[in-house]
């Protein structure tokens, strides 16, 4: 009986590898071709039998189109070269101070924060009648709010902000991974003993290797920003809109023949995002450039102390933007009435929480249950491919994930979602398949996993093996191995990669609202479609409670851990 359970152990392990990216990939190239048939005329159920470039007309004769495609450019280069240089300045600002401390442990409760909330907390914040001009009023003497259009700004801005104060401290956490690798500590020792200063000897020297390995992540902010949907639904312009935006108007239009001039704008999206990531990297060779004259300059900027809290700004107030955000949403959860020139509301209510906690209770429900399955299912899939990868590691590479590996575990968040995810939808519906619970959790799955593995990875290759050569030499399997050895003393970055999965399912927008086809709300569904309302007060409770989500699924990730091992010193969680 163990012989048997240990050969088909090896059997998974040796399959393993291949199996998640497969599954993540299959989906997104079967969307595409979903979507690129009814582009050129061809979706019998709608009466397109016969090829055709009718919707590619009908598409380019939209007016506006080419600002909706300006927009969605502009929102992926601006949000990513932003991100990434505020993420680069911090670092090199930072590293190794208690400041830098201070942001590697807030960085859980920023990433929990759903986009679209932050979003919420930003609009509350920056809007003519929000928190700041309110301080500005008392300041300057003014008593109402300014006519100024800034939450939905034509060129946009608002909504590169909203990106670029969550898309940073992804990148903080990706770059915070990727640096052990890239040795650091000898590195910035050296720059010093050549006379160079903090910044320039971390930029110079550590940041390259630490780019090189984030790439990926990278990629895939700039693919997100080019094609995002719900933060363009709440600060983004409308007249017209970003191509993404107006892309979800016409698969969702009455008018079911408009489902092709959709179709084909799924394709133009995805050639948007594609021509975003080919500019991002033609971009990189100019920056590789521009470091290479700099180091052959010579110039050392040794006397940077003045400069590095301003190279620390950027990532400061991206932090300071979501938190206070999270301060306005919760104030106007429990505001009675507030008059613009007030900094706190002259009365305090449950009234808002009374009315909405009973319509909330099931779209938040459905996103406990599917950001659950969803979660689980991926950290079984990556358990499966992280460990089959380290065994059967040709040539003893165990350290990391293959190229290609890593590549197609990345593709559903390179690919737009609107562009592959529409195509699945125009199959299940072809299939004869109706919105349901296990088919959302499907869905989830092909964006929660990505984020699983990334969390996961490092630390999984990082453990000492010797743990389980010892446990072989005492008689146990490769199996028992794993459960009795490995999997505990990975514990905390295991609930951490649940977490961040957790996290991820729950803010998604755009796949619940066409796989779910408005049968399966969730809260993030809810509170995005609360945007074109305006009342402050609901907006407030749905987004604190989109929120309430992954907090509670970070803050058990932390816990379990340290109580878990609360009486064995040597284990400590990570």
């Amino acid at each position: 009986m163990v012989t048997t359970s240990t050969n088909r152990w090896r059997k998974i392990e040796g399959t393993a590898p291949w199996l998640l990216p497969l599954l993540l990939a299959f989906p997104v190239g079967v969307g595409l071709l979903g979507a690129a048939l009814p582009a050129f005329g061809y979706m019998p159920a709608l009466g397109g039998t016969t090829l055709s470039l009718a919707p590619w007309r009908a598409l380019l004769a939209e007016p506006g189109l080419g600002v909706s495609i300006a927009l969605g450019v502009a929102a992926g280069l601006v949000t990513t070269l932003l991100s990434v240089a505020g993420t680069a300045l911090f670092l090199a600002a930072a590293y190794g101070t208690r400041f830098f401390r201070l942001g590697r442990h807030l960085l859980a409760p920023l990433i929990a924060v759903p986009h679209a909330a932050a979003a919420f907390g930003l609009a509350l914040l920056i809007a003519p009648s929000g928190l700041l001009f309110r301080a500005a009023a008392l300041l300057l003497g003014f008593d109402r709010p300014p006519d100024l259009l800034i939450v939905g700004d034509p060129l946009g801005l608002t909504m590169i902000a909203g990106l670029i104060v969550k898309e940073m401290p992804f990148l903080l956490l990706v770059a915070l991974a990727a640096l052990p690798q890239a040795d650091p500590e000898r590195r910035l020792q050296l720059a010093r003993s050549l006379g160079y200063g903090r910044i320039a000897g971390f930029l110079l020297t550590v940041w390259p290797g630490v780019y090189r390995q984030i790439r990926l992540p990278v990629i895939a902010v700039a693919a997100f920003a080019s094609s995002v949907v719900d933060v363009a639904l709440i600060l983004g312009p409308s007249t017209p809109a970003p191509l993404a935006v107006r892309l979800v108007a016409w698969m969702n239009d009455p008018d079911l023949t408009r489902r092709f001039e959709a179709s084909a704008g799924a394709l133009l999206q995805l050639g948007v995002t594609l021509a975003v990531i080919l500019v991002w990297l033609g971009g990189e060779r100019f920056a590789a450039i521009a470091r290479q004259r700099m180091s052959e300059a010579g110039r050392r900027l040794a006397r940077d102390a003045m400069a590095r809290p301003v190279a620390a700004l950027p990532a400061a107030l991206a932090g300071l933007a979501v938190l206070g955000g999270l301060f306005i949403l919760a104030a106007w959860s429990f505001a009675g009435f507030w008059a613009f020139l007030d900094l706190a509301p002259r009365a305090w209510t449950v009234g808002g929480w009374a009315r909405v906690l009973g319509p909330a209770a099931g779209p938040l429900r459905t996103a406990f249950t599917v950001a659950l399955a969803a979660a689980c299912l991926a950290l079984v899939l990556v358990v499966l491919m992280l460990e089959g990868r380290r065994t059967s590691a040709p040539g003893g590479d165990q350290s990391r994930l293959p190229a290609i590996t890593t590549a197609l575990l990345y593709l559903p968040l390179i690919v737009p979602q609107v562009a592959f995810v529409f195509g699945l939808q125009v199959l299940i519906l072809a299939a004869g398949l109706t919105p349901s619970l296990p088919l959302l959790v499907a869905v989830h799955l092909i964006f929660v996993a990505p984020y699983v593995a990334l969390a996961l990875a490092d630390p999984w290759f990082a453990l000492d093996p010797r743990y389980e050569r010892v446990a072989s030499s005492l008689g146990r399997s490769r199996l028992a191995a794993l459960w009795r050895v490995r999997l505990p003393m990975l514990a905390a970055p295991i609930l951490s990669a649940f977490a961040i999965g957790f996290a991820v399912s729950v803010g998604q927008y755009l796949p619940t609202v066409l796989i779910g086809a408005g049968r399966l709300p969730t809260i993030t569904t809810e509170a995005v479609a609360l945007a074109a309302g305006g009342n402050r007060r609901v907006i407030g409770v749905y987004a604190l409670l989109q929120t309430l989500l992954p907090f509670l699924a970070f803050a058990l990730a932390a816990a379990v851990p340290r109580l878990l091992w609360r009486g064995r010193r040597g284990i400590r969680p990570a």
